[in-house]
C-alpha cells in the first residue's frame, strides 16, 4: 500500500483499526458474562461480583465500549477515530492496576474449574498486553503522513458546557473510587467492595477522559464514536436499573443523581449523533500547523460550522 499524500488528512492505520475491532470483540464477551449472567460470576467470570447491580453495571459498560471501539474502527480518518484511544488506554491501564492490587480476589486457584481459571488468566493477559500494544500503535499512528482536517461543525456552547461538567464529574468520582474505594463507597448508590469500587472507578475515569477529549476535539464529526458510547452507556445502564435497581438506596440522593446522569448521557449521545448525520469526512485539510496556521484553521472552522448550522 502506498503512503498517503502528505497534504491529505491522516488516515487511520490498518493495525490500529484491527486493534479496535479485536478489543471490541473482547469487551463484547466480557459484557455477555456480566450483563447476561450477573448471578453466575463465581463460575463464568474472573472474579466473583456482588451485588448483581455491580455486575450488570460493568457488563453494560463493556458493551458501551464495544460501540465506542467499533464505531471508531469504522472511521477512515484518524481525527474521527482517535477519541477512543486515550479512553481505552487509560481504562485498561487502571483496570490492570486494580487487578494487581486485588490479585487475591481473582479465580487463579485450584478451587476453581479449569474453564474459570482459563478465563482469569485470559483477563490478566489482555490487560497486560492491550495498553502496551496500544502505545506502540499510537506512536506509529501519530507519525503517519497527513494533516489535520478542518472542524466541520463545532459543538454548541450548551453542549460544550455540559460535556465539560460531565468530564469534571466523572474524573472526580472515578478518582475518588479508585484511590479510596471504601470511603467513596459510603456515598455510592449501591454497596461496593474495594475491588468493585476500583473497577467502577476505572470506568468513570475512562468516560471522563472521553468527555474531556470530546470537549478538546470540539467537533460533531470527530466525537461520533464517543456519542455512540454515551448513548449505549446511558441506555444499557437504564436497562440494568430495571433488572437490579432494587440494589440501589433510593431513599438517598446519590441514586437519583445517578439516574439523572444516565439520562443526560443518553440524551447527549443522541443529540450529537443526530447533529452528525449527513456530515461527510471529505473536508479541506489544514497544511499549516504553526500557531498562526492553527488560528486561521479555527477561524475557518467557525465559519464552516456556521454555514452547516444555517
Amino acid at each position: 500500500m502506498s503512503e498517503p499524500d502528505a497534504g491529505s488528512p491522516r488516515q487511520l492505520t490498518r493495525s490500529m483499526r484491527i486493534l479496535l475491532v479485536v478489543a471490541g470483540a473482547l469487551v463484547f464477551l466480557a459484557g455477555v458474562q456480566l450483563f447476561v449472567f450477573p448471578l453466575r460470576t463465581a463460575h463464568y467470570f474472573s472474579w466473583t461480583i456482588a451485588p448483581p447491580m455491580t455486575a450488570v453495571f460493568l457488563g453494560a459498560s463493556y458493551w458501551s465500549a464495544l460501540a465506542f471501539e467499533w464505531s471508531a474502527a469504522a472511521q477512515r480518518r484518524w481525527a474521527d477515530a482517535r477519541i477512543a484511544i486515550p479512553t481505552v488506554f487509560v481504562f485498561t491501564t487502571l483496570t490492570l492496576v486494580a487487578t494487581l492490587i486485588h490479585i487475591d480476589k481473582f479465580h487463579f486457584g485450584t478451587a476453581f474449574g479449569a474453564g474459570t481459571r482459563a478465563v482469569t488468566w485470559a483477563w490478566l493477559a489482555i490487560y497486560v498486553a492491550v495498553p502496551i500494544i496500544m502505545v506502540v500503535l499510537w506512536v506509529v499512528q501519530t507519525h503517519r503522513a497527513g494533516t489535520e482536517p478542518l472542524r466541520v461543525r463545532m459543538l454548541s456552547a450548551p453542549m460544550r458546557v455540559t460535556v465539560s461538567l460531565q468530564a469534571v464529574l466523572l474524573l472526580g468520582i472515578g478518582a475518588a473510587l479508585f484511590i479510596s474505594p471504601l470511603r467513596a463507597a459510603s456515598w455510592w448508590p449501591w454497596p461496593l467492595t474495594p475491588l468493585t469500587g476500583r473497577a467502577i472507578g476505572a470506568w468513570c475515569i475512562g468516560l471522563g477522559v472521553a468527555a474531556a477529549h470530546a470537549r478538546w476535539e470540539n467537533d460533531v464529526r470527530r466525537v461520533q464514536p464517543a456519542a455512540f458510547a454515551f448513548l449505549a452507556f446511558g441506555a444499557l445502564q437504564l436497562v440494568s436499573l430495571l433488572r437490579h435497581g432494587g440494589d440501589l438506596k433510593w431513599d438517598r440522593a446519590p441514586a437519583w443523581i445517578y439516574l439523572a446522569f444516565l439520562t443526560s448521557a443518553a440524551v447527549i449521545g443522541t443529540v450529537v449523533l443526530v447533529q452528525g448525520r449527513g456530515l461527510g469526512a471529505d473536508v479541506v485539510p489544514v497544511v499549516d500547523l504553526t500557531a498562526q496556521g492553527r488560528a486561521a484553521n479555527d477561524a475557518k472552522s467557525t465559519e464552516l460550522s456556521s454555514r452547516v448550522d444555517s
